[in-house]
């Protein structure tokens, strides 16, 4: 049998040596987290597991593994008829579940008698991301940052996009997050992943960056939506040299509503996400911005969220998260078009190579 322990701690800096990482969890588990590139094949799916759990309660544990065996049997089979058939021989998995017990033990029994050299983390699921959350900080504090400052609808996001395009290091932290990190960001239709799928899409996504190089990363509050940044990760970030984008006001309102077209395609979401202001603006103001939006005018109302709800704290704010926002890179855009990204990140990348700091202008 072929079929090789190996330790939570070592999986972590091998992964990419396996041709394979299988999660032998359920679909629900597997969708609550799980390791980078996993793909499931459940030795038990919820509703199987739900039904030996019930007899193993109300009957006892012998009928109970006899049903559990004969279900994750019957999973298996179909799992290698369906996925495996097409395998080499040198083909090389890493099998996990909760603890590295009997749902992945059984899939690797049967995978390492057909011949496949079979690897399974001993501990499992739990294991791992315990060893995960122990390598995080080191990952974090590794690297070296550029923080992009700039108020709310200045482009911070799409100049990180273009910066990436342009192969520069970038970690974004809202797309991992599936958020837009304001009280308004919430994507219709993309829920966030679990703070556990958080923690693991930032560690991965640290662990693949060049040390040598510097990573840019937006200027975030603790809370990206419902997950909290790693807090080794944050404290590098308000350690780090920063840019601070400026882009005009009227350009700011027509990026918001690009970057957010539901704000007019869909009003009444926009005025639920609205609802959320009430503590800090009061009930009369936001009803009158919601009267506005389906009045058809929630360009002003955008305009209006920008003046007096995001922009009269932005700066203290920074300059209270982030040690040098005092000393950042101004990098002043004169609109929003793809042109004027493009001439900022030469610049911005021409002066990170020249090691100056001096200010930028597109």
């Amino acid at each position: 049998m072929s079929v090789h322990p190996i330790a939570a701690a070592d999986a972590l800096a091998r992964l990419h040596e396996f041709s394979a990482v299988i999660d032998a969890r359920s679909e629900s588990e597997y969708a609550l987290d799980r390791l980078p590139g996993a793909i499931n094949w459940p030795s038990l799916n919820d509703e199987e597991r739900a039904r030996v759990g019930t007899l193993y309660k109300q009957v006892n544990p012998f009928e109970a593994r006899k049903l559990g065996a004969a279900l994750v049997a019957r999973n298996i089979a179909s799992h290698i008829e369906r996925e495996a058939m097409d395998k080499p021989k040198s083909w090389q998995p890493l099998l996990y579940c909760w603890r590295g017990g009997q749902r992945s033990g059984a899939l690797a029994l049967v995978l390492g008698q057909i011949g496949f050299r079979v690897t399974i983390i001993e501990g499992g699921y739990k294991a791992f991301r315990n060893a995960m959350l122990a390598d995080l900080p080191a990952q974090a504090q590794r690297l070296r940052y550029r923080v992009v400052c700039g108020p709310t609808g200045s482009g911070k996001t799409r100049l990180l996009h273009a910066l990436q395009g342009a192969g520069a290091q970038v970690l974004d932290l809202e797309g991992l997050a599936q958020h837009r990190a304001s009280v308004l960001g919430l994507i219709p239709g993309q829920p966030q992943p679990s703070q556990k799928q958080f923690d693991m899409r930032v560690w991965d996504a640290l662990r693949h960056f060049d040390a040598a190089r510097p990573v840019y990363v937006e200027a975030e509050s603790k809370k990206v939506g419902n997950c909290t940044v790693p807090d080794a990760l944050m404290q590098a970030m308000r350690a780090s040299p920063c840019l601070r984008v400026d882009l005009p006001d009227d350009e700011r309102v027509a990026l918001l509503l690009e970057d957010y077209p539901f704000f007019i395609t869909d009003p009444d979401f926009f005025c639920r996400r609205l609802d959320t202001l009430v503590a800090l603006r009061g009930r009369a103001v936001v009803d009158e911005w919601k009267q506005l939006v389906h009045s058809g005018q929630t360009p002003a109302v955008v305009r209006e969220l920008l003046e007096k709800h995001y922009d009269p704290g932005y700066a203290t704010s920074t300059r209270r998260n982030f040690a040098q926002f005092d000393g950042a890179l101004p990098v002043a855009l004169p609109d929003r078009s793809h042109a004027s990204l493009e001439a900022a990140c030469t610049a911005i990348l021409q002066q990170q190579g020249l090691g100056s700091m001096a200010a930028l202008s597109t």
